[in-house]
């Protein structure tokens, strides 16, 4: 579904024809603490600032193709739309010389009760200049752990560079309402990454607060 899905590895690796249902399995992480030596700044000239209410609609697709803004829509109005006040606050966008929108994340408070990383995204055009890395650097710097993330193997890259920074892959069978399909995205993302990297991926059980707060309610808040 995002834009940073790594499709070419996945041509490559002959999975081309299946990225629409690997990107329907549920994969979720976990940083306990966070690892300062992943930490980068924004290249020269690039900057940080929050998104307005006035740029809901470029957030969105800068996450996401436009067949799937609807969705981004939708859980926007399901999670958000009655905080948008805090949401507004802690969105955060990676802006080029320009000040245009090129990449975005911030951290969520869930359920109310924990945090969360919430929506990352760097335009696909700015891809390999380090924003994705500055981003999360800027939102983890000051965070209290732990904090989880959910995400699909069809992000390896991105589930790289959380690893860099601490996350681990949660081996749960299920994280509230959704079933956590570890089992079936290891092979996959074992196909899609540089081995090293893949070596690198560590496994851990969720924190019962985690587990708690997921079942609050009916959807999902990260």
């Amino acid at each position: 579904m995002g834009k940073n899905n790594d499709f070419a590895a996945f041509q490559k690796a002959g999975l081309e024809t299946d990225c629409e249902k690997i990107g329907s399995l549920n994969l979720f992480m976990q940083c306990d603490a966070v690892n300062n030596s992943a930490f980068k700044s924004l290249p020269a000239g690039y900057s940080f600032r929050l998104c307005k209410p006035a740029e809901i609609e470029i957030w969105k697709r800068l996450l996401v193709e436009e067949q799937y803004v609807s969705y981004v829509t939708e859980y926007y109005n399901k999670v958000y739309a009655n905080h948008e006040d805090e949401f507004f606050r802690r969105c955060l966008f990676a802006c080029n010389e320009d000040d245009t929108p090129v990449g975005t994340c911030f951290i969520w408070r869930s359920y109310g009760q924990i945090n969360t990383v919430g929506w990352y995204g760097v335009s696909p055009a700015y891809e390999g200049k380090g924003i994705g890395r500055a981003i999360l650097t800027e939102i983890l710097k000051e965070t209290q752990f732990p904090v989880y993330l959910h995400t699909q193997p069809t992000s390896a890259r991105a589930i790289k560079l959380y690893s860099d920074f601490g996350f681990k892959l949660l081996t749960d069978p299920t994280i509230g309402h959704c079933k956590n399909d570890l089992t079936e995205s290891l092979p996959i993302l074992q196909k899609i990454l540089p081995k090293a990297d893949y070596d690198k991926l560590q496994y851990t059980q969720a924190t019962e607060t985690l587990l708690t707060a997921a079942l609050t309610t009916e959807h999902s808040e990260f």
